[in-house]
């Protein structure tokens, strides 16, 4: 099975922009990339990073500017097996990936907490990914209807993305990698006074 993870290298996590630059958020989605490549190594797997621009990561780097949807449809229109793992899944962890990648189905979802697809198995080439809006509930309902087994895997770890300043804390809370290590680095630390815990510097 391919195991790609699709990253944005010319402007990456720009809902951060309240709180890092620009380029803070280039080294701290790199750090987030890193993680996510050794959480796939880590299953004995060999990471692919389809990237919009040039990255310098210790993995294969496919430089590649379309959208997501229909790069991702090109692959699995090659009738290979595939796994799509997005890149700022930086809590993510071996034993949560492990169970995407081992689950029975044709295709088989990891949502993500705001109704996207965080992590996706394809094993049918006739099945379509549409990443825009509600992705999972789509690519639910898009297997179904052309007759594909289905399995959803509910799993924190993979639904958590690091898409806005909040998310940060999760990192913190959670993560033991190089986006956490980043983070404390650049005087990041949990503040828990209050009513609302968060990440503060």
């Amino acid at each position: 099975m391919r195991v790609v993870i699709p990253f944005d290298a010319r402007n990456p996590k720009s809902r951060l922009s309240p709180t890092l630059d620009r380029e803070e958020r280039r080294d701290f989605s790199e750090a987030m990339l890193r993680d996510v490549i050794d959480v796939v190594r880590e299953t004995g797997r060999s990471p692919e990073i389809l990237s919009t621009a040039p990255v310098d990561v210790d993995a294969t780097v496919s430089v590649d500017e379309r959208p997501l949807t229909p790069l991702v449809n090109e692959l699995i229109e090659d009738g290979t097996p595939i796994a799509v793992e997005t890149a700022d899944l930086a809590i993510a962890t071996p034993l949560a990936l492990d169970r995407l990648l081992g689950a029975d189905g044709n295709v088989v979802v990891a949502p993500g907490r705001e109704a996207g697809t965080n992590a996706l198995v394809v094993r049918d080439p006739a099945f379509r990914v549409d990443y825009h809006g509600a992705s999972f509930r789509d690519h639910l309902d898009r297997a179904r209807a052309g007759g594909a087994s289905v399995r959803e895997v509910d799993s924190f770890r993979l639904a958590t993305d690091i898409d806005a300043p909040a998310d940060l804390l999760e990192v913190l809370v959670h993560g033991d990698g190089r986006a956490s290590q980043w983070l404390r680095a650049a005087g990041f630390r949990v503040h828990s006074e209050g009513d609302e815990p968060r990440a503060v510097r």
